[in-house]
């Protein structure tokens, strides 16, 4: 190699060196600043603060929204970070709760999962469609209006196909009891589906075969179920009352149960009188045959279970012990002692 060479390339390598430290400088910079962009706005501020994202938001508006809100430095950062971890098109409307100690990557992720505000709400069995409208009101979910509205909207499901004219309210029997964990903004509507769809999934998968052997419609398989529910508090007898009613069905005796004439009055009562056994209602199973027009309360699964898989037994009356419980007969002379043992 000439000294010519030796020279210049001696003169290049303060150059290339300069080159490359500036570039791990730009590069260090640029790693800091997006470390600061994708850090909590504040580590120390734990205050929760409500997000609500509208449907069909785009990515960009909820960065804006985000930053409005002071829970990003920047709407740019949060977009950058969204592209590049491909969250940009599965960021999904709700009800948020985030913190200013939150990282970007924290909130986009919670936003990208749908992680909304729930509540936990559990559904008693027997509760009529009234007594869930009104839990579901005091839980704060929906207004006594927007329940009301809900409950006159169009349900696709073949279970509430063909229901009688009669009927109070076709969804009564059909919304589920179970525990729902739902988005707290969730709309009446949007409620009452979901609890329809349990129902149906429970149906198909649990009662679907065993009702088919009944000769009873889903309908009829659920009323009767209903009947159940309010009857027997004592779980064990739930099969035995199923076997009285269709008993009495078979004979053609009106079933004359209490809970049906309950559902007529416009108020509750605990002690029914004579006069409220002549409430003129098709519901009045005192004065009409064969089963109600539709059910008269939510039954859960245990009911409905009895309603398909009655006891075989030859009883036709029941009278209540005081404690819950029943005593069954089969004769109405035997019954007569029964009620003057537990209720003359």
């Amino acid at each position: 190699m000439s000294e010519i060479s030796i020279k210049r390339t001696t003169k290049r390598r303060p150059v290339i060196l300069l080159i490359l430290l500036l570039l791990i400088g730009v590069t260090l910079m640029g790693y800091a600043f997006l470390s600061h962009q994708y850090a909590p706005v504040d580590p120390n501020d734990h205050q929760p603060i409500e997000v609500r994202i509208p449907a069909d938001s785009t990515a960009r508006e909820i960065a804006e929204l985000l930053d409005k809100e002071g829970l990003i430095h920047s709407p740019n950062a949060f977009l950058s970070y969204c592209r590049k971890e491909g969250l940009d098109s599965q960021l999904k409307a709700g009800h948020y709760i985030f913190k200013r100690s939150q990282s970007l990557a924290d909130i986009a992720g919670a936003i990208a999962r749908g992680a909304v505000v729930t509540q936990s709400i559990t559904i008693p069995e027997g509760y009529t469609v009234a007594q869930i409208g009104d839990l579901f009101v005091k839980k704060g979910l929906f207004t006594q209006e927007e329940w009301e509205e809900a409950l006159q909207a169009d349900y696709a499901f073949p279970f509430l196909e063909g229901a009688s004219a009669q009927v109070k309210n076709p969804l009564e029997g059909f919304l589920f009891p179970d525990t729902y964990i739902v988005p707290d903004d969730i709309t009446a509507q949007d409620m009452i589906q979901h609890m329809l769809a349990t129902f149906d999934k429970v149906w198909q998968d649990e009662l679907a075969s065993a009702a088919a052997d009944t000769g009873l419609t889903v309908n009829e398989v659920v009323t009767l179920a209903s009947l159940i529910e309010r009857e027997a508090q004592v779980s064990s007898e739930r099969e035995v009352i199923s076997g009285v009613i269709y008993n009495r069905l078979d004979r053609g005796m009106l079933l004359q149960i209490d809970a049906t004439v309950l559902y007529c009055l416009p108020s509750h009562k605990e002690i029914l009188t004579y006069a409220d056994l002549e409430v003129k209602d098709p519901y009045n199973t005192y004065k009409h045959p064969g089963l109600p027009p539709g059910p008269i309360a939510n039954p859960g699964l245990a009911s409905l279970e009895a309603a398909v898989h009655p006891q075989k037994h030859n009883y036709l009356y029941y009278v209540a012990k005081g404690d819950g419980s029943h005593q069954f007969s089969a004769t109405y002379q035997e019954h007569l002692i029964a009620k003057g043992r537990y209720i003359d």
